[in-house]
């Protein structure tokens, strides 16, 4: 049997990658998975540390990555010594970096985009949430130009 994610017993590979953010594991086997006690999970849940995703019936429902984070906690404390309000602040911190290095990624997308645009193309427009759009042609003027007192235009 292979040890490799997404392929089966005989061999086949699975038709999709697993979804790291899937809420696939009850309390009870992500507990399991990360070494703790099922209420240590309920506690940390509470504290904000980890937010599994809920059911209709408010059951908690943890993914991989929820995994990966109790575990990471789990060492920070065991090993590190590191207390609770120190992990939430390693936590918040690790999210920030992720979320910059996303920001990051998509504006070095733009800025490739941009650079292998034909130089009449190359603008852009933001949005009112402050989100950058690459455009392809020129925008129209608003209006008829006029020209200003003193024959600057």
């Amino acid at each position: 049997m292979s040890a490799q994610i997404g392929v089966g017993y005989i061999g086949s590979a699975l038709p999709q990658p697993i979804d790291s953010d899937a809420p696939l594991f009850v309390i009870s086997v992500a507990a399991q998975l990360a070494g703790m006690h099922p209420q240590t999970l309920r506690t940390y849940d509470r504290m904000g540390l980890v937010s599994p995703r809920r059911t209709r019936g408010r059951g908690r429902r943890y993914s991989a990555r929820d995994v990966a984070r109790l575990r990471l906690i789990q060492r920070l404390s065991q090993d590190e010594g590191v207390n609770l309000e120190g992990i939430r602040r390693i936590l918040a911190m690790e999210d920030e970096i992720t979320e910059l290095r996303s920001q990051v990624r998509n504006l070095t997308e733009l800025l490739s985009a941009s650079r292998a645009a034909p130089p009449g193309a190359r603008f852009f427009t933001a949005d009112p949430a402050g989100r950058v759009h690459l455009g392809q042609t020129r925008p129209a003027p608003r209006g008829p130009q006029r020209a200003l007192p003193g024959g600057r235009a």
